[in-house]
């Protein structure tokens, strides 16, 4: 008996990624206050630090922020996205884009880069453009 089956990442392996990535950024806003804090005890008393200079660094930092979180927001949306689609796609014939591989999907596989079907004849397949689903 073949039981049709959807592996997926979980969504803690989601978050790792975009943790990694706010990680890349080489900040985060303990950091950056420790580092403005040090600024301001370092400076030179006779020519302070511009205000102005203080804000536009907060809010440089600030937009960064606020990017990595429209990132995070992106890619769960994308994963929920691609859990439908890969629940959608078991039982249905399958061609690759280049004609050469066809059957029907037994599996799919939701991974960071997209989908991957597995078909009956146990052929994994990118489900990327071109592939032709009926």
């Amino acid at each position: 008996m073949v039981v049709n089956a959807v592996s997926t990442t979980t969504a803690a392996t989601t978050t790792s990624a975009a943790d990694a990535a706010a990680k890349k950024t080489g900040i985060d806003y303990d950091t950056f206050l420790t580092l403005l804090v040090e600024q301001m005890k370092s400076q030179d008393p006779t020519d302070p630090m511009d205000a102005t200079e203080q804000i536009a660094q907060l809010a440089t930092f600030s937009q960064v922020e606020q990017t990595i979180q429209t990132n995070k927001n992106l890619e769960m949306l994308l994963q929920s996205s691609n859990l439908s689609q890969a629940g959608s796609l078991i039982g249905r014939s399958l061609t690759s884009a280049d004609q050469t591989v066809s059957g029907v999907v037994n599996e799919v596989r939701v991974t960071d880069t997209g989908l991957t079907a597995v078909l009956a004849s146990g052929v994994e397949v990118a489900v990327t453009s071109g592939v032709t689903i009926r």
